[in-house]
């Protein structure tokens, strides 16, 4: 296969921009003034499905032919990319099958099954979710679409970024979430096409650091399943495809620890009206926790993804609000 460059995501951003929906840019006067620099939020929260998945997911099933679609399509998710998957078949007519952690969010399985898809399930500690995928391509003849680890899920994934560069061409830094690395790596090669010296930041759990440690040891690393309220992010090991890229283009990790990745989501409500899962807050964490690392200039936050039950939104968002209060209460002492 032909090496991925950026002239590949402004083709995936011809290819779908019709499909997609236009998601904005959010800022805040309160947080300029906070960080002294302006900084703004790509809301893909507001995308079709919720994320920015929709994006890769069209731009690869867009290109099957349509013997291939008639067959139908098979991908692993934590419940996003299921989602993006559903849709995009649906909009091409193409059977789907999706194989979901058995411990999925309820509001992702529920958007799955609203679109029509067939779920498989599996044990996100001892099953082999690639290993399913493999199993279902081979014995049914079906496409596989990855969840990050291919060069039209990747080209798809970068259109945010080529987007908010397009509105907002004087970004220095764009902040990303790493989990399969997709998203990043899209966003590495359309910032290189705008401009090779804006700095890309990945952000990953401090639990979930499988790319850090690969980029650390110049080798892809795995690690054991994690245990993070990022569910989206929680991957053993970086894609080949993507770690090539963000080994080259990546200017540096960001690891969070969890109660940042709750403050964050409470900070973009509060600040932005913007609701964030985990995952999707996860980029914005990697501002609270290390702005001092950033180059000066405006930043770009990508907000990729707003898929939570309301339930644990709600629990994660409190307990935010009750450490806010003993800290209050501790300084009044």
């Amino acid at each position: 296969m032909s090496l991925l460059t950026s002239h590949d995501v402004l083709t995936a951003a011809d290819r779908i921009h019709h499909l997609i929906a236009p998601t904005p840019l959010l800022s805040s006067p309160a947080v300029n003034d906070a960080f002294g620099r302006e900084t703004v939020v790509k809301a893909e929260n507001m995308q079709l499905t919720g994320s920015f998945k929709v994006r890769g997911a069209f731009n690869a099933v867009a290109q099957l032919s349509p013997a291939a679609r008639g067959r139908g399509v098979v991908g692993a998710s934590s419940g996003n990319h299921a989602q993006a998957l559903a849709l995009a078949a649906r909009h091409f007519g193409a059977p789907a099958t999706v194989v979901i952690p058995a411990d999925a969010p309820r509001t992702k399985v529920q958007g799955v099954q609203a679109l029509g898809a067939r779920i498989v399930t599996y044990d996100r500690t001892t099953g082999r979710r690639d290993e399913i995928v493999h199993r279902l391509a081979r014995e049914e003849g079906l496409s596989i679409v990855p969840s990050a680890d291919s060069h039209p899920v990747i080209a798809g994934a970068g259109t945010a970024a080529w987007e908010m560069l397009r509105e907002r061409p004087d970004l220095a830094v764009i902040l990303v979430a790493v989990g399969g690395g997709g998203l990043a790596a899209g966003t590495c090669l359309a910032a290189s096409h705008h401009d090779p010296a804006v700095g890309v930041f990945g952000v990953e759990p401090e639990t979930a650091d499988d790319t850090r440690r690969s980029l650390t040891t110049g080798r892809r690393v795995r690690i054991p399943p994690p245990s993070t309220i990022a569910d989206g992010l929680g991957h053993t090991r970086p894609g080949g495809l993507t770690f090539e890229i963000n080994r080259r283009l990546l200017a540096d990790i960001v690891t969070v620890p969890e109660a940042l990745i709750a403050e964050a989501m409470a900070f973009l409500w509060r600040h932005y009206r913007a609701a964030a899962e985990p995952s999707g807050a996860v980029a914005f964490a990697g501002l609270l926790q290390a702005p001092a690392l950033l180059p000066p200039g405006p930043v770009g936050v990508i907000l990729s993804g707003g898929n939570v039950d309301w339930p644990r939104y709600k629990t994660l968002i409190d307990s935010v609000a009750t450490r806010e209060d003993h800290h209050a209460a501790a300084l009044l002492r």
